[in-house]
């Protein structure tokens, strides 16, 4: 399955501003659904590293009309970590709460819908200014573990697990990451992987072409695409995507 990125924000790293008026994003969302993707992924949050959070009624005045028009098409989630705004999400027919707080599982039980726990060490803002870890998998398993079992026992029928690359965590403990993601995947709960046109790719691309910057997002499909493969070959359910057209292709060859 393909999750395809709907980004209603100013300030998104890949993206940002591009869809910021609801027709706009309206219309990217149905042309990522007309790509083949499963499910639309709506943000007004922007969650890149450095970002300062958003007023929850900003938040939902750039989701809701979004999500309003695009449910009539397709699934849509709401990525968000305000409560208030999973629930104005749901109202308007959102049906997955895709959580980089992973603290929202009691509404997703209260309300019937389904809720993915990503993993993050820190907020947006410093993430990533000294992630430490004694051992990445160990504790990204344990923690994910913790928080899908607590939404199981709430209720929540529809659980996914996210290990969040780039959410507080180095080139190197991304890399880790992927490297033993079949360790998530053992934890049983279907895993969402989204590594689309991160800075872990943009920096590996640069040192392969011997630059010193790394390669700007919209030069990393080919990178993205190769970590989303690996992805599904570990065992990944879902993959969210910038480039749904893309990651669908490479998910059909994955699965022939």
């Amino acid at each position: 399955m393909v999750m395809g990125i709907v980004n209603v924000t100013p300030d998104s790293f890949s993206d940002g501003g591009l869809f910021l008026q609801t027709d706009a994003a309206v219309a990217h969302g149905l042309e990522l659904l007309g790509e083949g993707a499963s499910i639309l992924d709506v943000g007004g949050e922007s969650t890149r590293p450095g970002a300062e959070p958003v007023a929850i009624d900003e938040e939902i005045f750039r989701v809701v009309p979004v999500i309003e028009q695009l449910s009539a098409h397709g699934r849509v989630s709401i990525d968000t970590r305000r409560a208030e705004v999973a629930r104005a999400a749901v109202a308007a027919g959102a049906t997955l709460i895709n959580d980089v707080s992973a603290q929202l599982w009691p509404v997703a039980a209260e309300l019937g819908v389904g809720w993915v726990a990503m993993h993050m060490q820190g907020e947006p803002a410093t993430m990533q200014l000294d992630p430490v870890y004694t051992d990445v998998v160990a504790e990204v398993c344990a923690f994910l573990e913790q928080r899908a079992t607590e939404a199981a026992r709430a209720g929540v029928s529809e659980i996914w697990i996210d290990p969040g690359f780039g959410f507080g965590k180095t080139l190197e403990h991304n890399l880790t990451l992927l490297a033993h993601l079949d360790q998530v995947v053992a934890l049983g709960w279907p895993v969402l992987v989204g590594t689309s046109r991160k800075a872990t790719l943009g920096r590996i691309l640069a040192d392969s072409d011997g630059v010193a910057e790394p390669v700007n997002p919209q030069d990393r499909l080919a990178g993205s695409i190769a970590s989303e493969v690996w992805a599904m070959h570990r065992g990944a359910a879902m993959i969210r995507a910038h480039d749904v057209r893309a990651a669908i292709q490479a998910a059909k060859v994955v699965a022939a």
